[in-house]
């Protein structure tokens, strides 16, 4: 096995755990020969740190995924990791309320690069970088053998490679579309090999939750950057009386739609509107629109025609023009799943947001993933979701 020598700067931390290897802790460049081997990092004085893989991707360029030197990295290795994260989820399985949930949530159980989540007995593999990648065929057996139960598997490539698809079957069955799933007892409607994504962002479970159990009772709700209307759907399960779900994507009609449709939601009580959210809050001032509940859940990163929207920089100002169509004594939801956003970093914009708009606000709950997200001590960035709850008292 190769050996990969790090820099001390961070071996405090790898020793208790951390996994991420980054590009400033390689004492020597690496190349692209090292991709798909496994390798062992070392320190400058070549005493073992970890094993693991380099493998280029969003954040970082490698993973330590064990720290027994000497233990080979081999399929009985990856089944006893995905047998540990089965049993960890044994509630989830027993819920005959909830059949879609993450099985196995990257450097969390103990891999990082690699996801899978459980869509009522199909599997959504994400591959986060080549290396991993090149392990498939050992990591699919290792899958079955622990996961005997499944009846067909699907995988989404989120690296570039030369004849490889972003979104593919890859074993088993092939699930029906769409693809009916539940989650607190409401139905979702899902697409396994619809591009990246499946129609559903399983990591909003607990605040959809929230809504499913009345939060938003007897509330109008604007849901923003709406993708397919889950929040909608939930609210109106919820007791909601109207929802307004508003998003730029036209597809966003069709499957909210049918969101609603598999609920046996009247659609009535309930709009869908093309449009960039900013015009979108002008529009409703315009026309006397306002909310007791709006949530904003936007992407970390969007551009269109007109912008560009980052929730680093621009998330403080997404809260202050909403805040003039919600209603006194209403509610906001301010989630983003922006990794590069620190909690403390995410509250103080939208409560710089409401206090410049000079209204007052009281913290009714925070959120962060739900249990089936796991997520390593060692490594809290990879808690990436935030979610706060405000009551606005005026």
């Amino acid at each position: 096995m190769k050996k990969i020598q790090l820099k001390n700067k961070q071996l405090s931390l790898w020793k208790q755990g951390y996994p991420l290897i980054k590009e400033i802790d390689l004492v020597r460049q690496a190349d692209s020969s090292y991709t798909g081997e496994w390798l062992e990092f070392v320190t400058r004085d070549s005493k073992y740190i970890g094993t693991g893989y380099l493998g280029e991707q969003n954040k970082g360029i490698g993973w330590i995924i064990n720290w027994n030197q000497g233990q080979p990295i081999n399929q009985a290795f990856f089944e006893e990791k995905f047998l540990q994260a089965k049993k960890l989820r044994q509630s989830y399985f027993l819920d005959e309320l909830t059949t879609a949930f993450r099985i196995f949530n990257g450097e969390g159980d103990g891999i990082g690069g690699l996801t899978i989540d459980w869509y009522d007995h199909y599997l959504v593999i994400q591959w986060y970088n080549e290396s991993i990648y090149q392990k498939q065929p050992m990591i699919l057996a290792a899958i079955q053998a622990v996961y005997p139960e499944v009846l067909g598997i699907y995988e989404k490539n989120r690296f570039t490679q030369a004849g490889l698809a972003t979104s593919q079957h890859v074993a088993g069955q092939l699930a029906k579309e769409p693809l009916i799933v539940k989650e607190n007892g409401v139905n979702y409607s899902t697409y396994l090999d619809d591009g990246m994504m499946t129609g559903i962002f399983l990591d909003q479970k607990n605040v959809r939750g929230q809504l499913v159990d009345g939060l938003a009772m007897g509330k109008t709700v604007l849901n923003t950057f709406s993708y397919t209307g889950a929040f909608s759907v939930a609210a109106a399960m919820g007791g909601a009386v109207e929802t307004t779900s508003v998003d730029l994507a036209k597809r966003s009609i069709e499957k909210t739609q049918e969101m609603f449709q598999v609920n046996g939601l009247p659609l009535e009580d309930h709009s869908i509107v093309v449009m960039d959210v900013f015009e979108y809050y002008r529009y409703a001032k315009r026309k006397g629109l306002s909310y007791d509940c709006i949530i904003l859940d936007p992407p970390s990163f969007a551009r269109n025609k007109k912008k560009t929207f980052s929730v680093a920089k621009d998330y403080g100002t997404l809260v202050m023009d909403a805040l003039p169509i919600l209603n006194q004594q209403g509610l906001l939801i301010a989630s983003t799943n922006a990794a590069n956003v620190s909690v403390k970093k995410f509250r103080q914009m939208i409560e710089q947001g409401m206090s410049q708009m000079n209204r007052s606000y009281k913290l009714l709950k925070e959120e962060r993933l739900p249990s089936d997200f796991q997520v390593n001590p060692a490594f809290t960035e990879g808690n990436y979701l935030k979610v706060f709850i405000y009551q606005l008292d005026k």
